[in-house]
């Protein structure tokens, strides 16, 4: 089965969950990238005075490789832990990958 990229953009308060889950099942996911990103547009609810001031919400995204059976493996886990977490995921083909 070819690898796919499964990207998810969080809430913060729900990053740290996720990445416990990732990190205790090292079967699924062999490595995983996070970083800061910035929700903007409709579908992103603007609470907190900062958010409200700056025109985005804080979010956190965190992006992993494997195949495509282990990907939506990860997918029905965060389901399963986190039913009501509001995460945003795609799952993309990768063509190709490797280290420089």
């Amino acid at each position: 089965m070819a690898d796919v990229l499964l990207s998810l953009t969080m809430h913060n308060d729900v990053a740290q969950h996720v990445e416990d889950l990732l990190l205790s099942r090292p079967d699924l996911v062999r490595g995983f990238t996070a970083s800061v990103a910035e929700g903007h547009g409709a579908v992103v609810p603007l609470v907190e005075p900062a958010e409200l001031v700056s025109g985005h919400s804080p979010r956190t995204q965190i992006r992993m490789v494997g195949p495509e059976e282990s990907m939506r493996a990860v997918l029905a886990l965060i389901k399963g832990e986190l039913p009501r977490a509001n995460i945003f995921f795609w799952l993309m083909p990768v063509i190709e990958m490797g280290r420089l």
